[in-house]
């Protein structure tokens, strides 16, 4: 009995024993815990501060080595963690920021002009590829415009669409088909009388260098007439190869007339329907704005070439009377080429006013150009400052130095077909930009919303551009 209680006294001893050793491991447990937790707390703390202010956390992060030293007491020194920001530097500017505003609107134009100029190339290789139908359809679209008010005036009178324009066309082909050949009877009539009157001219130009004050002698001019004849001699195969050239010229002009009739035909007897089915080739956002374009570009072809052929023909008519009365010979057939001519604005008036001044002066003398000088200049300062605002009104205004930069063009690029199409192509396309330009501000305009307040007459809509 004396041994059990001393037994139990033992393990009673080294329960009590353990008891105390798992009492102090989980303080020392929970003091850890703790110190971790403030640990964290403080560097919350200490990271929230770091960014409101950087040097006030450099301080705390030293008091917070201290205090963890002090409670280590000796052990190793601890680092603390990085920031949790990043240090403040400066992102790059954004390339297309950086490019100068200028510079970037230059270089948007400059591509988009590049592209422009690029498809006026290609389309320009393409006209000058099939220049002879380009031309025989501009020519018949012009003879159109001349000869629809006469297609509508017929069928007003009770004339089927297709008699109406079958009764035009002839009578207009044939007008246009006797005037051709009055001009050449004309001149093969009167070119050996024109050509003794130009020899006779000649022997009367040299006889008034022999005796004028410029001291010209007889060997001088004899040898700039040998000249002549030896240029003309080295040049007998340009000139046989040009006489060739001419045979392709006289056919291609015949095949282009055809193509220019037939065009003319089809064109009024179903202009309409082939200006519906060109409208079709056009985007559906862009079509009401070329179909209200087409008609107002007709309407200005129409007034010029109706204008046009009014004021060539008050030319041709008062400056062969002119000439007629001086005595100038050939000049009913000088009368047609001034008619002609006048289809070119600017140019061709001072061309065929130049020519009847070279034939009077050739024929019949210095007193006779002069005065048929003073009226050519009479009659185109009438045409130019009464005639031609008076007929063509506003349908046409292009300014001169667009006439003549265009006829210049049109002359390089297509010879005289060109420089007669230039400025009804000129023409016609002020018309175009013009109304396309107002379209599309009035649709901007019918798109928009209208003002807070705004009444019923604010917002209705306007009338289209004329």
């Amino acid at each position: 009995m004396s041994r059990v209680p001393g037994w139990l006294g033992r393990l009673g001893a080294g329960l009590s024993e353990m008891s105390e050793r798992l009492n102090e491991q989980r303080r020392d447990k929970d003091v850890d815990d703790g110190d971790d937790v403030e640990r964290e707390v403080r560097d919350d703390l200490a990271r929230d501060a770091g960014e409101r202010d950087g040097g006030h956390e450099r301080r705390r992060g030293h008091d917070h080595v201290a205090d963890d030293a002090e409670e280590h007491g000796g052990e190793q020194e601890h680092v603390p963690p990085p920031p949790a920001y990043a240090p403040a530097i400066a992102a790059r500017p954004d390339p297309v920021a950086a490019v100068p505003w200028g510079m970037r609107v230059a270089a948007e134009a400059g591509w988009r002009l590049l592209v422009l100029a690029g498809t006026l190339w290609v389309l320009m290789k393409v006209i000058s590829a099939v220049q002879l139908v380009v031309l025989a359809f501009v020519a018949a679209l012009l003879i159109t415009a001349m000869l629809q008010p006469t297609v509508a005036r017929l069928k007003r009178l009770g004339l089927p669409r297709g008699l109406a324009t079958a009764v035009t066309a002839i009578l207009g082909f044939v007008i246009m088909g006797l005037v051709g050949w009055f001009v050449v009877w004309q001149v093969m009539d009167n070119v050996d009388e024109l050509s003794r009157q130009v020899q006779d001219g000649i022997e009367d130009l040299r006889k008034w260098l022999l005796n004028s004050p410029f001291h010209v002698t007889e060997d001088q001019i004899n040898d700039i007439a040998k000249s002549l004849r030896e240029a003309v001699g080295a040049n007998t195969e340009e000139l046989t190869s040009a006489g060739l050239e001419g045979v392709t010229v006289i056919v291609e002009a015949m095949t282009g007339i055809l193509l220019a009739m037939f065009s003319t035909l089809f064109l009024l007897y179903d202009g309409k329907r082939i200006w519906q089915w060109t409208l079709k080739l056009v985007p559906a956002q862009a079509r009401p704005g070329v179909e209200g374009a087409g008609p107002r570009a007709w309407r200005t072809l129409t007034a010029y070439v109706r204008g046009t052929v009014i004021v060539a023909l008050i030319d041709a008519i008062f400056i062969g009377l002119g000439i007629y009365f001086l005595g100038v010979p050939m000049a009913v057939p000088l009368a047609v080429f001034i008619f002609l001519f006048a289809f070119i604005p600017l140019v061709g008036a001072v061309v065929s006013g130049a020519l009847a001044v070279v034939v009077a002066l050739v024929t019949q003398g210095v007193f006779t150009a002069v005065m048929a000088l003073a009226v050519v200049l009479a009659v185109q300062q009438i045409e130019g400052h009464i005639l031609q605002p008076f007929i063509l009104g506003r349908a046409v205004r292009v300014h001169p130095l667009a006439v003549v930069l265009s006829v210049a063009a049109g002359g390089l690029v297509a010879g005289i077909g060109g420089a007669v199409v230039a400025v009804p192509l000129v023409a016609v396309t002020n018309t175009v930009v013009g109304y396309l330009r107002a379209y599309s501000r009035e649709a901007a305009l019918k798109q928009s919303p209208p003002p807070h307040g705004a009444t019923a007459s604010d917002v209705a809509p306007v009338e289209s551009p004329k």
